[in-house]
């Protein structure tokens, strides 16, 4: 029997009411947190660790959030351009001059992190084991020439997103983008997220159910084919490496509490814990629009800032003004600025939607039904 546990606010009952609900429905194990001004007003999580229903889901596993991860690599890349290690309108040639290659010389960083680069994957077979190597992997996708005019168009990098501005951020600031988000962000904040997550750890981890369908993504286009449908397009998921090393784009752990805390740099206008991480000029740079329209990968139209999701379809909420975005099977961060509240919904058994999962949908029309 799926049990729930956590605590909700007083006037957030409804959402603990969805979340048991789903428990006993739904779900292997998940799940859910909210920051309101500051404070918890939800913190859930029930169900199970392992596929054989025999682990309680505990306050501290950790689980993969997939893209659920980039918005909170595109906040180390922020801190970056906070610091003068990083302008979103230079570009991206100016700190990694191989990168300049193939017509790539005038894509900006803001570009880059706006999906923009050209590069969603591999036209050309690669032994999918370069993908767990990440300088090797920035250093070929480099010398790639873009499948589109750089910075005309969007056309979502489910993965190459990460190796990208992964290789940037160590470029510019002499550190990983994984040790600057554990060392300088969530060290001093008691935030349990990693990029790169230690093997002391991996015990804490979730097994993974994976979906039973493919994601819809409509018409087999050659740009949705490099990004998701070749032999080459992933890695292997789950091993003992692929937790270890960094993928920005894709594997950061943590648990619905660490991504609420996280995304509430995005509701509370560049703060963490009261205290500001980003100024509002880089906040402002960091949360504007950078692409409007179809998306060339994406069976929808987007809204992209410098990393994360403007929420204009209002998947993330009911504020157009929001920011969100979820990860491979369901997970997703979402923040809505105006009302200062942030949230997460994780968990280990996977579905096919690409966002919108109606389980995390449930529990967001839940959480705003109580504001």
């Amino acid at each position: 029997m799926s049990e729930m546990h956590g605590f909700v606010a007083a006037g957030f009952e409804p959402v603990a009411e969805a979340f048991e609900a789903q428990l006993a429905r739904d779900e292997l194990g998940a799940g859910f947190a909210a920051i309101q001004d500051g404070e918890f007003v939800v913190d859930l999580w029930g169900g199970f660790t392992d596929r054989a229903r025999e682990k309680p889901w505990a306050e501290n596993t950790l689980v993969p959030v997939y893209s659920t991860t980039k918005p909170i690599a595109a906040l180390v890349a922020a801190l970056c351009v906070e610091r003068g290690l990083l302008d979103y309108d230079a570009p991206v040639g100016a700190v990694w001059p191989e990168f300049a290659a193939h017509g790539k010389a005038d894509l900006t960083l803001a570009q880059m992190l706006a999906h923009q680069a050209g590069l969603p994957g591999f036209v050309e077979p690669i032994d999918p084991a370069l993908w767990l190597d990440p300088p090797a992997c920035a250093a070929h996708l480099a010398t790639l020439s873009p499948m589109w005019p750089p910075g005309t168009v969007s056309g979502y990098h489910p993965l190459t997103w990460g190796y990208l501005i992964g290789e940037v951020v160590a470029r510019a600031a002499g550190r990983t983008l994984g040790s600057l988000l554990r060392e300088d962000i969530c060290a001093g904040n008691s935030i349990d997220f990693a990029i790169g997550l230690p093997a002391a750890e991996h015990a804490r981890c979730a097994e993974i159910r994976k979906p039973s369908e493919a994601p819809r993504l409509g018409q087999a286009t050659p740009e949705r084919k490099v990004a998701f449908l070749t032999k080459w397009a992933a890695p292997d998921r789950g091993g003992p490496i692929w937790r270890e090393i960094e993928i920005p784009s894709a594997n950061g752990h943590g648990t619905a509490r660490s991504v609420a805390q996280l995304y509430s740099v995005y509701a509370d206008r560049g703060r963490l814990g009261g205290r500001r991480l980003l100024s509002e000029a880089t906040f402002a740079g960091l949360t504007k629009s950078r692409f409007a329209g179809p998306d060339l990968v994406l069976p929808f139209e987007v809204n992209w800032a410098a990393g994360v999701m403007r929420n204009a379809q209002r998947v993330y909420g009911p504020n157009p003004d929001g920011f969100g975005h979820s990860g491979w099977g369901g997970s997703m961060g979402l923040a809505d600025p105006d009302r200062r509240i942030s949230a997460a919904y994780v968990m280990n058994k996977q579905s096919n939607w690409l966002q919108g999962d109606p389980r995390a949908q449930a529990l967001v029309a839940a959480l705003f039904g109580c504001l």
